[in-house]
């Protein structure tokens, strides 16, 4: 399941984003790479350790917790500290698959990638190319978004990153360790609540939508891993 989420960032977070990146300094983002991807990851990355994206990953995850939308499709149990990277002309980053496991910096605590997330925060017109190509059983998508707008999408997808040709493409990316590890029971429970939510907001029949609600929370419990 591919999930565009707009607005995720409102223009204020992304003022104090950009302001923090600014002035912040980059590294080869080989660096967070694992041996099959650092094969055709050319990128720049900010340091994980760096002040900058402690501030910034921190203004990332306060607004993750507050967008119905994210809840709904990743049903999060363990998100990852946000990253960032930056592509100038000439770089991208080719076909892979994320790593399975992660540790978190400076703890002992391990996350399963059952979600990729990509936060675009460099405006559309800034940059060409760099588009985020990811590959499901349904085919081949290209996402490219606005600024601030958020992408989910299965952490075991085949994805890339296209060359950037003019411009920077900056953009925050993490991993999430959802409470429904199967992918397909996420689908069904997101298509769920979104209809639970559009019903709600047209004034439909409480009793009808009362039952659908138990049926969401039902099939919740029988899938969630708390």
């Amino acid at each position: 399941m591919i999930v565009r989420i707009p607005g995720l960032l409102d223009p204020e977070r992304l003022t104090a984003l950009d302001t923090l990146l600014r002035e912040a300094s980059w590294e080869d983002g080989r660096a967070t790479a694992g041996f099959q991807s650092s094969q055709v990851k050319h990128n720049l990355q900010l340091a994980q350790s760096s002040a900058a994206a402690r501030q910034a990953g921190e203004i990332i995850l306060r607004a993750l917790e507050r967008n119905a939308d994210f809840i709904s499709a990743a049903l999060p149990r363990h998100v990852y500290p946000p990253l960032f990277n930056r592509y100038e002309p000439g770089m991208s980053f080719g076909n892979h698959v994320d790593n399975a496991v992660r540790q978190v910096p400076g703890t002992h605590h391990r996350l399963r990638t059952d979600v990729s997330a990509t936060l675009f925060l460099s405006p559309q017109g800034d940059y060409d190319g760099g588009e985020l190509v990811i590959e499901d059983t349904f085919g081949t998508h290209a996402v490219k978004l606005g600024a601030g707008d958020l992408v989910v999408y299965p952490a075991g997808s085949r994805h890339r990153v296209e060359p950037v040709t003019r411009g920077a493409r900056v953009a925050a990316f993490f991993w999430v360790q959802s409470m429904v590890r199967d992918d397909g029971a996420r689908t069904t429970l997101f298509e769920m609540d979104t209809a639970i939510r559009e019903l709600t907001a047209s004034g439909a029949d409480g009793g009808a939508l009362l039952r659908l609600t138990a049926c969401y929370h039902n099939l919740l419990r029988r899938w969630a891993d708390v």
